[in-house]
């Protein structure tokens, strides 16, 4: 496996009423890591041995993992899924109501050139100061001198912006006509900076051909970035990343935004790695 495909997508509810369609989405790109998001009612087993079907994988704990989230006050538990060619060594679930608002899944997977570092994750929509702690406790997970040394990968609805993708000027006002509030009146982008300054890589941002100009870099570029139209088509985000610690990201062979043709409201987020010898 010199090349290994990793993808994040949050499939909406649990998925069950366009699940075919979310097996469709999956079997077609076939990544090596996959982290869902909102797998509601998924404890009874069936859909997660159906996305192994699809995706080519054994169903055992050393390729599948479901991680239990935390109720919300609502009564539902919005559980992270986590599927891996490549074997899982280790696997931890966090969802303390105090730091986590759904769950994070940290993963070690035996990957060639040595482990990874995986964390999966769905970070609150209520709130950036929300947000901000969850992401403080991911960073506490691997601090930043550990991270430098580190491969590891960071996959998620992380339910932020971030200031390096080309929102418009007039965003706040879209945000406030459409009613969403979730980011704030100005809308707040901390959370994703706070990230960057302890060295997590954004990889789409690092496929962009401005990225790549100033890395002299040989990606190919994908120039999609939008993974999710709220407000009736009047606001167009991204919260969905698939970030890297510098090793990995040193290792980017391209990353994009796929469509998913109505399967979910969000568009899953995939980046390719080479994990070569040689580039090692």
């Amino acid at each position: 496996m010199p090349v290994a495909s990793v993808l994040t997508w949050n499939i909406l509810f649990g998925g069950q009423d366009r699940f075919d369609r979310i097996l469709e989405v999956l079997g077609a790109a076939r990544p090596d890591v996959v982290v869902l998001q909102e797998c509601l009612g998924w404890e009874e087993g069936g859909r997660l041995t159906d996305v192994c079907v699809a995706l080519g994988l054994p169903r055992d704990p050393r390729h599948v993992h479901l991680g239990l989230a935390r109720p919300r006050p609502s009564g539902s538990r919005y559980h992270v899924a986590l599927f891996s060619r490549l074997p899982i060594l280790a696997v931890q679930d966090h969802a303390d109501p105090a730091v986590v608002g759904h769950c994070l899944v940290e993963a070690t997977l035996d990957a060639p050139g040595g482990p990874i570092t995986l964390f999966g994750t769905h970070l609150d929509a209520h709130g950036e100061d929300r947000r901000l702690l969850e992401a403080r406790y991911v960073v506490e997970r691997l601090r930043p001198a550990a991270l430098a040394g580190a491969r590891a990968l960071l996959l998620g609805d992380l339910n932020a912006l971030t200031p390096r993708d080309p929102y418009p000027r007039e965003l706040p006002l879209r945000l406030e006509a459409a009613h969403i509030g979730k980011y704030g009146h100005p809308p707040r982008m901390e959370v994703l900076p706070l990230l960057s300054a302890v060295g997590w890589v954004d990889l789409l941002v690092e496929a962009r051909p401005e990225a790549l100009a100033r890395a002299g870099a040989v990606v190919q570029p994908h120039p999609r970035w939008v993974t999710a139209v709220r407000g009736g088509g009047l606001v167009h985000a991204r919260t969905d990343y698939v970030l890297a610690s510098p090793l990995l990201a040193d290792r980017l062979v391209d990353a994009a935004v796929l469509d998913c043709g109505g399967a979910s409201d969000h568009e899953p987020v995939v980046a390719r790695l080479d994990l070569s010898a040689a580039s090692l």
